[in-house]
């Protein structure tokens, strides 16, 4: 049973601190931000398991773990006020062909980063934007100028 406590606990520090740290891929990360990560899941599993390297130890902070994902993946699901809380909300950085610098301070991105995308979706320029948006996933949309409507209007109908 303390197993499945520390795993309880660990599972919500390292889910808050996965949102803290904010919206990145993981092909968006440094390869040191990247090795941080992998340090992190050891650093985890010696406070879940402590001294215990039993097959049933293992196995119960992983189903832990997953136990808790799936029960919150469903309390995003069934209540919708709580999903933004829990999977975060989409960001506008770019309006009109203008960065929107609040938003990039906000989420810790650069112009570079933005420039750097745009070119991987195929947009030369800036002003040829109408719309960029950084997804809770950590991925950028694009919606260039003269392609249609707003992306609030896109997400409210269901038909879009």
């Amino acid at each position: 049973m303390d197993i499945v406590l520390r795993a309880t606990v660990m599972f919500f520090i390292l889910f808050f601190l996965i949102r803290l740290l904010g919206k990145r891929e993981l092909g968006q990360m440094t390869p040191f931000e990247f090795v941080v990560l992998v340090v992190l899941g050891d650093l985890i599993q010696q406070g879940v398991t402590h001294n215990d390297f039993s097959l049933t130890g293992a196995t119960l902070a992983i189903c832990t773990f997953a136990f808790w994902a799936l029960l919150l993946s469903w309390t995003a699901y069934l209540f919708p006020r709580v999903k933004d809380l829990l999977e975060g909300t989409p960001r506008v950085i770019v309006r009109g062909g203008k960065i929107i610098e609040d938003n990039l301070r906000r989420d810790r991105l650069t112009r570079d980063e933005i420039l750097s995308e745009m070119r991987l979706a195929g947009i030369g320029r800036l002003a040829d934007v109408e719309w960029a948006i950084l997804e809770p996933q950590g991925k950028m949309s694009f919606v260039r100028r003269g392609d249609g409507g707003s992306p609030q209007q896109d997400r409210d109908d269901p038909a879009a």
